[in-house]
């Protein structure tokens, strides 16, 4: 049996262990070593626009809300350009467009609650396309978080499935290091959206946290005085440290890189490969290596490349290993396969390791061969009449052949968009912006604006289908008001057409299907834009109907080509789901 003065030693031990936890969790400790500076008037969104702006972030796309106030002004200040949409999925799609064009990270900042939520579709698209991307959400009081409060739910679990990292702020000292961590995570490894939610307690000066959480008429008595400590020592450890100097600056990513083994592989299988081909996706123009130096390297190697996603145009308009049908037989034929998604430095290493080895050239010539006559096909298609209204092959290649070199496209449909994959050709990287494997509507209004800002001097071109026009028709607003002009080509026939395709005949109703040929080029006029509307009888003008469109959006004008298009059969048998 133990002696009672061993037992008392423990008990006290256990005691002083508990309390300094106690004090180590309150912030009782950190506070003794650290600062609160009561009448600073400096506040949170500081923090966060600082790590930013020494991160290269150039945009922030938002729909605004009281939560989130600090850091927009914050940004503002220091020379981030705020942009804000008319909904909170538009914000979140122009950052992915901005992290696919620029190489660096997304931003997007969105209120607590329903403005979050609004999100969750964009973030998940972001997830499956591999952008990287911060979204930073707005969130009820550090107190009064479950409690209640205003838009207050649980957002972490919310974004955990769909994000790389996610993180609550608890004190103002945590913003710069939680921020730093997040942008190097979603830059690293696999690229991917990054969630930080920072209640409004973090952001505010002090003077105004305190006015509004802090103890005004102390309660009487122990347990009231206890309440009353409690929540002015939390207050004070929120603030604790706060503006202590910190390195903003950005965190080492870490880049997946191939082995030497896994390239010798690669190497020996290619070298004897008669009939190899490359598929090559988004993922191929992240950095660090430059989409030119990707193109040097396929045109070296000289297999045919099948290209989707943003690699769309890495070999131009016309090169003679882009193929760009028939993938299916193709694949069929082909010996060996490379399907490259995280892939420019091994293939660079890999045509360096063939030291000049070249694909067979019969095989490059029998596959573009085949590209010539499916597209001769596809264009005499684009000749013939249908039943009612424009031929939307013919719309589709007049657009091509009149859009300027820089063009931009950006893909927002299904069966009009479908057609346009077939037709429509980048004629250079990152020149083609689709929503990816999520196949997500809605993206044309956010990706052509963050498309517009980075590329100003370019043609940004949103082909829409007049169902997923709906989505973001609102953001000619955005257009107008942040001055970026870009110009819309709208296949409207009335109908989700991909769906009903199948829908009819299998199941014998249009049901849902059906919809309105609705006049979206008043839309457009109505949110300050240039609309027009372009029928069959318009069908002689319409190399003049798009030239004046394209000067409207030189001299400042969004702009809608409302396209009254027919049915044809390019796309039978085509999947939608």
């Amino acid at each position: 049996m133990e002696p009672l003065g061993s037992l008392l030693g423990c008990s006290a031990a256990v005691a002083m262990g508990v309390l300094v936890f106690s004090a180590y969790k309150l912030g009782v400790l950190y506070q003794l070593f650290h600062k609160t500076e009561t009448n600073s008037p400096r506040h949170g969104g500081e923090s966060v626009a600082a790590v930013l702006r020494a991160h290269g972030v150039k945009y922030v796309f938002t729909l605004v809300g009281g939560h989130i106030s600090p850091i927009l002004v914050a940004c503002e200040k220091v020379g981030i350009r705020v942009v804000d949409t008319r909904h909170e999925a538009t914000a979140v799609f122009a950052a992915d467009a901005v992290a696919r064009l620029s190489g660096t990270v997304g931003v997007a900042a969105v209120t607590a609650g329903p403005g979050l939520t609004n999100t969750v579709t964009a973030v998940k698209n972001a997830q499956m396309a591999e952008s990287p991307l911060l979204l930073i959400g707005g969130a009820a009081g550090t107190l009064l978080q479950g409690r209640g409060a205003l838009q207050d739910i649980d957002q972490m679990s919310l974004f955990k499935p769909l994000c790389k990292f996610c993180a609550s702020i608890r004190t103002i000292r945590e913003i710069v290091p939680t921020v730093r961590k997040a942008l190097a995570v979603a830059q690293s490894g696999t690229p991917g959206p990054v969630f930080i939610e920072f209640p409004i307690d973090t952001l505010y000066a002090f003077h105004l946290v305190s006015k509004e959480f802090g103890v005004k008429n102390p309660p009487k008595g122990l347990m009231g005085k206890v309440v009353s400590w409690y929540l002015n020592n939390h207050l004070m450890n929120v603030f604790a440290g706060a503006w202590e100097t910190r390195d903003v600056s950005p965190l080492p990513v870490d880049i997946p890189q191939a082995t030497d083994h896994q390239v010798q592989k690669c190497i020996e299988l290619v070298s004897r490969a008669k009939k190899p081909v490359i598929l090559l996706g988004s993922q191929a123009t992240l950095p660090p290596t430059p989409a030119d130096d990707i193109r040097k390297t396929l045109e070296d190697l000289g297999i045919p490349c099948f290209l989707g996603g943003m690699s769309r145009g890495l070999l131009g308009k016309d090169s003679p290993i882009h193929i760009r049908q028939n993938r299916r037989d193709a694949l069929k034929e082909a010996d060996v396969v490379l399907l490259a998604g995280d892939a420019g430095s091994f293939l660079v290493r890999l045509s360096k390791g063939l030291k000049g080895h070249r694909c067979p050239e019969e095989w490059p010539q029998r596959l573009k061969a085949g590209d010539v006559t499916k597209e001769n096909v596809n264009r005499a298609k684009a000749e013939e009449k249908t039943e009612h209204h424009l031929n939307p092959l013919k719309v589709l290649h007049r657009v091509d052949e009149l859009m300027a070199e820089d063009s931009i496209i950006v893909a927002d449909g299904g069966d009009f968009v479908g057609s346009a994959a077939y037709i429509m050709r980048p004629r250079g990287p990152m020149r083609w912006l689709d929503p990816g494997a999520f196949g997500t509507l809605g993206v044309g209004g956010g990706f052509a604006l963050g498309a517009k800002l980075c590329r100003p001097e370019s043609e940004v071109w949103i082909v829409y289908g007049d169902g997923s026009l709906g989505y973001s028709v609102a953001e000619f607003d955005t257009f107008t008001r942040h001055k970026t002009p870009v110009i819309c080509v709208v296949g409207n026939d009335a109908c989700w057409s991909q769906i009903s395709r199948e829908q009819v005949p299998i199941l014998g109703s249009n049901v849902a299907c059906g919809l309105a040929f609705t006049d979206y080029h008043v839309v457009a006029d109505g949110y300050g834009g240039k609309g027009y509307l372009v029928r069959r009888e318009d069908e002689d003008r319409l190399s003049d109907i798009i030239r004046e469109a394209q000067r409207e959006t030189q001299e400042g004008k969004a702009t809608l080509l409302n396209v009254l298009i027919g049915k044809t059969n390019f796309r039978e048998g085509s999947i939608s789901v």
